[in-house]
């Protein structure tokens, strides 16, 4: 963790839409507007970042508010609402620490979010915290993905993982990361540099460690946090399809309701 108490801060955070290119046709954004057809709403996106989910749903009339513990990705999820003439309820906190005001039908926690979470403890209370956020029949939907797979090596190189230039200004952003693994902990500890160039010439630079980054979660272990919180009824994804989860998913979505 670093000395600012979150991660998705400066270039992480200012860059985050531009490396990740076009996400409107992920299929998770199918996959939860299915649920909130079938179960209702308020909805809240638990690690909302800039937009992603939340300001598609607004725009379509979904009741649905915004967590997040970084306020850098709040200030650009409400300039991006505000281009859009949306006025999303936000909030900054972290989802171990959960007290909103109100309660919901569906929380999600997308994009592996909740693997951010770095201590079992933690895991737990924030696991509590969002049951107690849902109303009576309201439903958790969190993917969960094993980082880790059979073959992979425990350290890896440097890699450029993204390159984009950005349209304000025609700098072009580079991503370089790499990674090592603690297999007994199911942890997975990162490096990510990052490099603004303009004209042949390096205008903005920075390092990050993530040390632990990513915790990891078998199919098991993931229930075992649902059934440990109270929720029931647990059904078990493929990836975002409605196929329930074969043994070899390393992808995989849990669905729990609050009786």
């Amino acid at each position: 963790m670093n000395d600012q108490g979150y991660e998705y801060r400066d270039l992480v955070a200012k860059t985050w839409d531009l490396l990740r290119g076009d996400t409107s046709l992920w299929p998770d954004k199918f996959f939860y507007r299915d649920f909130i057809t079938l179960i209702g709403e308020p909805v809240l996106d638990v690690g909302c970042g800039t937009r992603r989910l939340l300001l598609d749903y607004m725009a379509d009339g979904i009741d649905i508010d915004g967590v997040d513990h970084s306020p850098e990705m709040l200030t650009l999820c409400r300039e991006k609402a505000s281009v859009l003439g949306l006025d999303p309820t936000l909030f900054q906190q972290s989802m171990e620490d959960l007290d909103l005001p109100r309660r919901y039908r569906i929380i999600l926690v997308p994009s592996n979010s909740f693997q951010l979470v770095m201590e079992i403890d933690s895991a737990k209370r924030a696991m509590k915290h969002i049951y107690n956020h849902l109303e009576s029949g309201g439903v958790l939907i969190m993917p969960f993905m094993i980082i880790l797979q059979e073959g992979n090596p425990l350290e890896k190189d440097w890699v450029l993982d993204a390159e984009k230039e950005r349209p304000d200004d025609g700098a072009v952003i580079r991503r370089w990361s790499r990674a090592r693994f603690d297999l007994k902990n199911q942890l997975e500890h990162t490096e990510t540099r990052f490099e603004a160039s303009l004209d042949g010439e390096i205008v903005a630079s920075e390092y990050h460690v993530r040390s632990p980054a990513t915790r990891w979660y078998t199919q098991s272990q993931a229930c075992d946090l649902y059934h440990h919180a109270g929720f029931t009824n647990l059904q078990m994804f493929s990836e975002f399809s409605h196929q329930p989860a074969s043994e070899e998913d390393t992808i995989f979505s849990v669905v729990g309701i609050r009786p």
